[in-house]
């Protein structure tokens, strides 16, 4: 991720043709194994898994003082010497926020993944999208959708990422307004103190936000030895090292501070933070995301993130 801020790439015609040429080509193989990992991951899942008023069953729960009889669920309260309550879900539609980084950077993929950063980042935000419009939530896109609550918002989703202009950045998310969730998906790779000073007024604002970081297995793991020539993608400088063996610690312990500033400081923010590989399975991931987008409590401070899963 090349900057903060939300700004159209400065590059040569022919190049950004080209790029979104690329993207174009590549949403429609995204939505398709998307649908696929939704379709996997979904099975029994139905709303938002929160208590409150609505028709799917939710659980049974024993009788407290002072509720209404009503409520009472007098056959399964038969099968023992307990009164139980029937719960049912909550089923308020909610607007959740999609994003995912389209930075030069998220197009780089190494021979150690499966599929490059900017395929895993839009197949995750499709498939969140198509997992959400089930359960009947608003789905929107900041600064590409407005939200909408729709059987095919993924499909909606994906047509307007492929004719949607190049940036840079975090989104501008000036039109959001009132209580929502925000899914952030990039790699993330400025300073964490940086990215934060740009999310905290999110936060602020009242946004219940979850982070994806996408990352390489070779970010990771520094896999180079011998002259190697590192290019950085969103401004084409070089590095070149004689022996890139010798800079592996020093990178490793680099990558992780990052990485772990930036998960401990979303926590103090109280927004969740989950890492993932692109040599790992999407739906763990996916998996991960919903689960804190139905309630689950993020990790208190401290706790460190795990690869592929949660944070």
């Amino acid at each position: 991720m090349a900057s903060i801020g939300q700004t159209v790439e400065q590059t040569p015609s022919s190049e950004v043709l080209f790029r979104a040429q690329a993207r174009a080509a590549l949403v429609p193989d995204c939505m398709v194994e998307a649908k696929r990992i939704a379709n996997t991951v979904i099975a029994g899942w139905h709303g938002r898994r929160k208590r409150g008023m609505g028709e799917n069953f939710w659980q049974f729960r024993p009788y407290a003082e002072g509720e209404s009889l009503s409520r009472i669920d007098w056959r399964r309260s038969a099968r023992d010497d307990h009164t139980y309550v029937r719960d049912r879900e909550w089923e308020a539609a909610h607007t959740v926020w999609l994003w995912a980084d389209m930075s030069p950077s998220m197009m780089y993929k190494s021979t150690f993944a499966m599929v490059s950063k900017e395929s895993r980042a839009l197949v995750l935000m499709l498939a969140l999208a198509e997992i959400l419009a089930r359960s009947g939530e608003r789905i929107g896109c900041p600064g590409i959708m407005e939200p909408v609550s729709a059987r095919n918002a993924a499909e909606r989703l994906a047509a307007a990422i492929m004719h949607a202009p190049l940036t840079t950045g975090l989104p501008d998310t000036a039109m959001i307004r009132g209580q929502s969730d925000i899914v952030l998906i990039g790699d993330f790779l400025d300073d964490a103190d940086r990215v934060m000073d740009r999310i905290t007024p999110l936060g602020r604002r009242g946004l219940r936000g979850h982070v994806v970081e996408i990352a390489d297995p070779a970010e990771e793991t520094f896999p180079y030895s011998g002259r190697t020539e590192f290019t950085d993608p969103e401004t084409g400088e070089k590095l070149v090292s004689g022996r890139a063996e010798t800079i592996r610690e020093d990178y490793q312990r680099a990558y992780l501070a990052r990485r772990d500033a930036l998960g401990e400081g979303l926590r103090r923010l109280g927004w969740s933070f989950v890492f993932h590989r692109t040599d790992n399975l999407a739906s763990e991931a996916l998996v991960a995301v919903h689960g804190y987008l139905s309630g689950m409590p993020a990790p208190k401070p401290g706790s460190r993130a795990q690869e592929g899963g949660l944070a």
